[in-house]
């Protein structure tokens, strides 16, 4: 098959292609590399006017016009290659805002893709209409958007998930979703809130290139090595208060028993670099299930706290943790790392439980080929253009 893979979040669609190339495919990725992150792509699109002087140039037009010309240079951009954007057997979007530019600068873009190409699909692995919606309920007992709901943050720090709500998202959300042939969820945290959504053709693991991936021995010795990464961008969803205030006590508890590494914003390849030696990650606390970066430190070894709730367990079928299931109490999260620090057996237990799992369940090609069979047995849709 040709595959056009459309955006990128933390590698997915990177991984999916390498797996997809291993089966004999024909694959092409278009993205902007994720803001900071870079990642590679064939067709990446520069991300023009979000910072300095032309930033506020760009603030300036949008009052004047209405028109953010960031948004228009991507669109601008992504036309440029047409010519190379049809004819595939299957395009899938990364998300509901796949460039996350204006709505009207996307739907022009899926219009195009939509109508030139056989079949389009969804993927559902960041924020979007059904997985706001639902984290805005009190369906569960806590989500990304808690500090919203409770007033912990202030509400304009969460304008990157709730504009998911406004009318203009609303729309695009509907327009994407009468020209899918499905909608695919990556982790549990969209699995829940697409349950009996009639485009939900289900839930396919997240996909880690375990061949690219430099896996250690696992050794414990002391300091015990505690790594944080944080993404200023996504603090306030993530829970990341929860690990700071747990690791100021652990540092008053432990002192030079354990080392902790804390960085920001950094691009991918310095990130693995900064947590490889660590022996535990903290990756996020309002999840159920893990992301791209925790999936990684699995592979090789970490012990991650992450979301791994009961949902997971059962999902799975496991019998034991191959993460610790990281909550929003800071007494837990100290108790958790605790028994970490003074019990270094557990981490290698935990590790090497880890490494299996991903290798069993998140292998590239295996999720590849899940990938093939879902986009195969799902019909294309048509809508009156």
């Amino acid at each position: 098959m040709r595959i056009l893979l459309v955006g990128e979040y933390s590698r997915l669609h990177n991984s999916l292609k390498e797996g997809l190339q291993v089966l004999g495919h024909e694959v092409l990725l278009i993205s902007t590399g994720d803001f900071f992150k870079k990642y590679p792509s064939d067709i990446l699109l520069a991300r023009k006017y979000d910072s300095g002087i032309p930033a506020k140039i760009k603030v300036g037009i949008y009052k004047l016009l209405g028109v953010d010309i960031t948004s228009r240079s991507i669109k601008n951009q992504f036309l440029k290659h047409q010519e190379q954007l049809k004819g595939f057997d299957v395009v899938q979007l990364i998300n509901e805002s796949p460039f996350a530019i204006q709505p009207q600068e996307e739907k022009a873009i899926i219009y195009f893709l939509s109508n030139h190409n056989k079949k389009l699909f969804l993927l559902s692995c960041g924020a979007d209409y059904v997985s706001v919606s639902h984290a805005m309920s009190d369906t569960h007992p806590y989500s990304v958007l808690s500090g919203y709901k409770d007033g912990m943050f202030a509400k304009e720090r969460f304008v990157s998930m709730t504009k998911y709500l406004t009318a203009p998202f609303k729309d695009l959300h509907d327009f994407i979703y009468d020209r899918i042939s499905g909608v695919i969820a990556s982790d549990m945290d969209y699995h829940l809130p697409l349950l009996d959504h009639p485009k939900y053709v289900g839930l396919i693991a997240n996909p880690v290139n375990l061949s690219r991936l430099t896996i250690p021995e696992i050794k414990v010795t002391e300091p015990i090595v505690i790594f944080m990464g944080i993404n200023r961008g996504n603090y306030h969803t993530k829970g990341i208060q929860y690990f700071e205030e747990a690791l100021e006590i652990i540092k008053k508890k432990y002192g030079e028993h354990v080392k902790i590494d804390i960085v920001e914003n950094l691009p991918y390849t310095e990130y693995i670099q900064r947590y490889n030696k660590a022996h535990i990650l903290l990756d996020q606390v309002l999840a159920y299930d893990q992301g791209y970066n925790a999936l990684e430190a699995m592979a090789k070894g970490k012990v991650v706290f992450t979301g791994a709730e009961t949902e997971f367990e059962k999902h799975y079928a496991l019998v034991a943790p191959v993460a610790i299931n990281a909550l929003p109490d800071t007494r837990y999260l100290v108790n958790e790392l605790s028994t970490l620090i003074e019990n270094p057996n557990l981490i290698i237990e935990i590790g090497e439980r880890a490494k299996a799992f991903v290798a069993a369940i998140h292998d590239h090609v295996v999720v590849a080929r899940s990938y093939v069979t879902v986009w195969n047995s799902s019909e294309k849709k048509t809508v009156e253009v």
